[in-house]
């Protein structure tokens, strides 16, 4: 397979599928910031070799997506939403299942609750609740918000990007697990090289929500899988028991020792535990 271009909720938007299209379809959603890199080739394969037919695309100012002007993005949060349906209709997918890590995992609620028809299942890694409820959630940890607030970074400069974003996935990492710094350091170089303009990616940080009314998560009616790891710096492990809290019937996998994020070390789990919750 290769990559493909697509017209998707009127603008171009870069995809990949992996897999037979007469398999059921899951839509992979990754995070703010993040082109589809961050779902690996390989795991998608895996997922594909389980009979899945495996689609991930590029957000709107990542990869070889839409871009716009850094610091003035054109669109809304609602709009990264309708993105996502509009993925599957350029594919010719009535319905698929839906993982979403991060950011992607609240746009993957919200499409289940924009688009409940085009929702199988739900798939949601080291995510939080998408629209407030009425519960205390911790906040990230102090070397989390460190980092944050006192990292250096020349966003003109391909180089030094490259090197905060590996500091960058050294702390969601969580520390309690091995770090594999080279490994990351490639990632975030193709991530970097690949991109349309690998400036704008930050306007993610700048998209708003439109103020549309939305029903609470307690109606999403999607079978839905929660994984988290017990070391998620960014959203410690309360944020994904609180998500399998609010929607009914919802699973909670917690992932002992991972970060934030889709380690290598769970893919044989994580990917066990999607085609049986697809199934």
């Amino acid at each position: 397979m290769t990559e493909r271009m697509i017209e998707a909720n009127s603008v171009e938007l870069c995809s990949e599928p992996f897999g037979d299209p007469a398999d059921p379809a899951i839509l992979l959603v990754t995070g703010g910031g993040s082109s589809m890199l961050w779902w690996d080739e390989r795991f998608c394969r895996m997922l594909a070799d389980g009979g899945r037919f495996v689609l991930r695309y590029d957000h709107r100012d990542t990869g070889r997506s839409v871009t716009y002007e850094p610091g003035h993005p054109g669109y809304t949060g609602t709009d990264l939403v309708a993105d996502a349906a509009g993925v599957l209709d350029a594919y010719g997918i009535a319905a698929a299942h839906v993982a979403g890590v991060s950011m992607g995992g609240a746009l993957a609620q919200l499409l289940a609750l924009d688009f409940p028809d085009r929702v199988l299942s739900l798939v949601l890694i080291s995510t939080s609740l998408a629209l407030r409820a009425d519960r205390e959630l911790p906040p990230p940890t102090s070397e989390f918000v460190e980092f944050v607030s006192t990292a250096a970074v020349d966003r003109s400069d391909a180089d030094s990007v490259v090197e905060y974003l590996v500091d960058y996935c050294r702390v969601l990492a969580g520390g309690q697990r091995p770090f594999d710094e080279n490994a990351l350091r490639e990632l975030a170089r193709r991530e970097v090289e690949r991109a349309m303009d690998f400036t704008a990616a930050r306007n993610h940080d700048l998209v708003d929500d439109d103020g549309r009314a939305r029903p609470p998560l307690s109606e999403i009616a999607a079978p839905t899988l929660v994984m988290h790891g017990t070391a998620d710096p960014m959203f410690p492990p309360a944020h994904g028991e609180a998500l399998a809290e609010e929607i009914p019937g919802a699973r909670l996998l917690l992932l002992k020792g991972a970060g934030h994020g889709v380690d290598p070390a769970d893919w044989d789990s994580i990917v066990r535990a999607i085609l049986e919750h697809t199934g």
